[in-house]
C-alpha cells in the first residue's frame, strides 16, 4: 500500500502502491553517481543520500542465487530515541505483502482445493461484490490477485479505519462499496488492494485457518523469515515511520485489510524471501513451492494484451518493471511514512530490496538508482527485441485514445482528460502524444506489439505495447499492464481539449481581473451595482475551486485521517464542491437577470465567456460526483 497524490496538485487520492510498469526516468536535475564498485563505497552513497534529504533510515539486502551479499540496517529507526536500525530492524513494507495472498491460493490450487479460474462467488459467498457481467464473465480467483475484476480500489474510508483486533472477514464487509465491476472482469487491469484480501478470505474459508497464521506456517516459517508478521510487533524491534520532515511520526497504522499490506519484516527476512523466489520457490534445498508456481506469478494472464500475448505485465503479486534497460519481477510498496521495493532477476541470480521509514519519493528513487548501479555494475544488458515492419494494419489504429481503466473512479474525471492521447504512425514506428505526458515513441517488434524506446534512457528491453483485436467494446491499445486506451473519435477528443482550455482561461481571467474591480468598487465613482452580481459570483466559484486544491495539499501530510473521517478538512472539501457549483449556477442566474441597458458591453461579453466556462465545469464535476465529494462516505 502506498500513498500518491493526484496530478497538479487539484485532487489527492488514496491510491496505496502503485506497481511501476514502465522505464524508471532519470531526473534531469540531478547527477546520478558513478555506480558504486563495493558495498562500502555503496554504503556511503546511501548514508549521503539519508543526510542531504533529512530521511532517518534504510533497510536494504542485496542477495545472489548462492545466498546473501549485503543485508544491513542504516541510519535512525527511532529519532527521539536515537535508536539505530539494524538487520533485525522491522520495516512496513506494504503492498509487497500481497504476493503471500498469491502463493496461498497456488498453494491451494497445487492440493486440488480449488482453481484459479473458479469463480469467486462459488468460494466465497458471503463477500459482498456487484458484476452486472457475473452471468458470463464471472469473477475469478485469478481476478482477485491480476487486479483484473474491474473493481474501483478502495475507498478513504477504508484506508482510514484503525481495524485493530479487526477480523479479515468485518474488515471487508466494512468497506465493500467500492467492489463493483466498472467493465467485464477479465479484460482490464487496475490495481485494487481489495482483491487479494478476498483471496486471502477464500484460504481461510478452505482452510479453517486465520489467513496470518496460513502465512507464517506455510511460507514464514520455510522460508526463514523468522521475524516477519502482520501484526503490530511487542518483542522485535520496529522502525518509527515519519512524514517527509524525518521528525514528524506516523502513529503505527492498523490495515483494515491485512492480506493487502500489513507486513512487518526485517532486512534479515527479506533477504530469506529473495532467495526463496532466486532459486525458483526453494529453500537450501528444499521445495517450499514449485518452480511452476514462482513462473506463474511472474506472468499475466488475464488481460486483453496478455490473452494476445504479451508478457510483461502483473502477474500474481508480482509485475515486471524496468530500470535502465533491465527487466526486474518483485513488488513495491508503502504506507504513510514508510515506502518499499523488493526486486530480482531471476536470469542474473541476483536481487535486492530496500526499505525507508520515509515517505520521501525523491529518496527512494535515488536510493534504488544507487542500488541497482551496483547490482548491475558488471552485467550485460539483456538484448532487445528485433525490430520488425509495423504492422499492415497499423494506420487503422491512428486517432485519438483516453484511458480506460482507471484505478481510482474518485480521480478519473481529472485522468481520462490529462490522459487524452493521440497516437500515429511514420513508416517506422508508433508515436504516441499526450496531453499529461511526453511524447513516446514505440518500435514494433512482431505481431501487434511495441517496445518503448525513451528519448534519454536505455531502451525497454520487452514489449510494453499492443494494438488489441477490436471487439464488440470498441478499439483499445494496452500501453503497459494497467493502461487501456479506447479510441474515442477525433472530434470528441478535441471538443475536450477546447472546453478544458476555454474553463482553465476562465479561471485564469476571474483570477486576474478580480483585484482590478474589487479596487476600482472603493471609489463610489467607479462602483457598477449592476455588474456586482455578474462579478462576484464568479469569483465565489472560483475561489471554491481554489479553497479545494489548498485544502488538498494543506491535508497531504495526513491525508488518511483528514479525508477518510469527517473533520474539518473534508467537511471543508465537501462545502467548497458544493459551493462552486451553487456559485457556478447563481453567476448564470445573476447573468440572466441583469438589467443589460446598465452592464457595460465588454463587461458583459466577458461575464458570459467566464459564466459558461464555469458551468461546463460544474455540470462536469457533477456527472462524475466531484460537486457534493464526501471522501469520508
Amino acid at each position: 500500500m502506498q500513498d500518491v497524490k493526484f496530478s497538479a496538485g487539484l485532487l489527492l487520492c488514496c491510491l496505496l502502491a502503485t506497481p511501476c510498469f514502465s522505464q524508471g526516468k532519470k531526473d534531469k536535475k540531478d547527477e546520478t553517481p558513478p555506480a558504486a564498485q563495493s558495498i562500502a563505497e555503496l554504503q556511503q552513497q546511501l548514508e549521503k543520500i539519508l543526510q542531504d534529504s533529512h530521511t532517518p533510515g534504510v533497510s536494504v539486502a542485496i542477495v545472489h542465487k548462492d545466498g546473501p551479499e549485503w543485508i544491513a540496517g542504516l541510519g535512525k529507526a527511532d529519532v527521539a530515541a536515537d535508536r539505530a536500525n539494524s538487520p533485525e530492524t522491522l520495516f512496513r513494507i506494504g503492498s509487497t505483502s500481497k504476493a503471500f495472498a498469491s502463493l496461498s491460493i497456488l498453494k491451494l490450487a497445487n492440493e486440488g482445493k480449488l482453481s484459479l479460474q473458479d469463480s469467486v462467488r462459488k468460494l466465497a459467498p458471503d463477500v459482498w461484490f456487484e458484476n452486472r457481467w457475473e452471468e458470463t464473465d464471472p469473477v475469478r480467483v485469478v481476478d482477485l490477485l491480476e487486479h483484473t475484476t474491474g473493481w474501483d480500489d478502495l475507498h478513504f474510508r477504508g484506508y482510514a479505519k484503525d481495524a485493530a483486533g479487526m477480523s479479515l472477514r468485518d474488515g471487508l464487509a466494512y468497506e465493500q462499496q467500492s467492489r463493483v465491476s466498472r467493465w467485464r472482469p477479465g479484460t482490464r487491469m487496475a490495481y485494487c488492494n481489495s482483491g487479494p484480501a478476498v483471496a486471502a478470505y477464500i484460504v481461510e474459508k478452505i482452510t479453517g485457518e486465520r489467513f496470518e497464521d496460513y502465512v507464517a506456517r506455510n511460507f514464514f516459517e520455510p522460508m526463514g523469515m523468522k521475524t516477519a508478521t502482520y501484526f503490530q510487533p511487542t518483542a522485535t524491534p520496529m522502525t518509527t515511520l515519519y512524514h517527509t520532515d524525518g521528525k514528524t511520526p506516523y502513529p503505527y497504522w492498523n490495515i483494515l485489510i491485512r492480506p493487502a499490506g500489513a507486513i512487518n519484516a526485517s532486512a534479515n527476512d527479506m533477504a530469506a524471501y529473495l532467495g526463496f523466489y532466486l532459486n525458483r520457490g526453494s529453500v537450501n534445498g528444499a521445495e517450499v513451492m514449485p518452480a511452476s508456481s514462482v513462473e506463474r506469478m511472474e506472468n499475466s494472464t488475464r488481460t486483453w494484451g496478455a490473452q494476445e500475448g504479451m508478457k510483461a505485465g502483473y502477474g500474481l503479486g508480482n509485475y515486471w518493471s524496468f530500470h535502465e534497460g533491465y527487466v526486474y519481477h518483485g513488488h513495491n510498496g508503502g504506507v504513510e511514512g514508510g515506502l518499499t521495493e523488493l526486486a530480482y532477476m531471476p536470469d542474473y541470480g541476483v536481487g535486492y530490496f530496500y526499505s525507508i521509514n520515509s515517505g520521501n519519493g525523491d529518496t527512494f528513487q535515488k536510493i534504488g538508482t544507487s542500488i541497482r548501479a551496483y547490482v548491475t555494475r558488471e552485467l550485460q544488458r539483456p538484448a532487445l527485441p528485433a525490430a520488425s515492419p509495423l504492422p499492415a494494419n497499423a494506420g487503422s489504429y491512428a486517432g485519438w485514445y483516453e484511458p480506460d481503466s482507471p484505478r481510482s473512479q474518485m480521480s478519473y474525471f481529472i485522468e481520462r482528460v490529462l490522459g487524452l492521447t493521440k497516437v500515429s504512425f511514420d513508416s517506422e514506428k508508433m508515436l504516441v502524444s499526450s496531453l499529461g505526458g511526453e511524447n513516446e515513441g514505440y518500435i514494433p517488434v512482431g505481431g501487434m506489439q511495441f517496445r518503448e524506446v525513451p528519448k534519454e534512457d536505455p531502451p525497454l528491453p520487452a514489449a510494453t505495447a499492443e494494438l488489441l483485436a477490436p471487439n464488440s467494446e470498441g478499439q483499445f491499445i494496452q500501453m503497459d499492464a494497467q493502461t487501456t486506451m479506447r479510441r474515442v473519435p477525433a472530434w470528441f477528443a478535441i471538443s475536450e481539449i477546447v472546453l478544458t482550455v476555454w474553463i482553465a482561461i476562465a479561471v485564469i481571467l476571474v483570477l486576474a481581473y478580480a483585484p482590478f474591480w474589487l479596487l476600482r468598487g472603493l471609489s463610489k465613482k467607479r462602483r457598477r451595482p449592476a455588474e456586482r452580481a455578474i462579478r462576484c459570483w464568479p469569483l465565489l466559484a472560483v475561489l471554491s475551486l481554489v479553497a479545494v486544491v489548498v485544502i488538498f495539499i494543506l491535508s497531504s501530510d495526513d491525508l488518511l485521517t483528514r479525508m477518510g473521517n469527517l473533520t474539518i478538512w473534508s467537511a471543508g472539501l465537501f462545502l467548497s464542491t458544493v459551493a462552486y457549483g451553487i456559485a457556478s449556477v447563481a453567476g448564470v442566474l445573476a447573468l440572466w437577470f441583469a438589467p443589460k441597458q446598465e452592464v457595460r458591453k465588454g463587461v458583459y461579453r466577458f461575464s458570459v465567456f467566464v459564466v459558461a466556462g464555469l458551468l461546463i465545469a460544474a455540470a462536469y464535476f457533477a456527472y462524475w460526483g466531484f460537486i457534493g465529494l464526501r471522501p469520508w462516505a
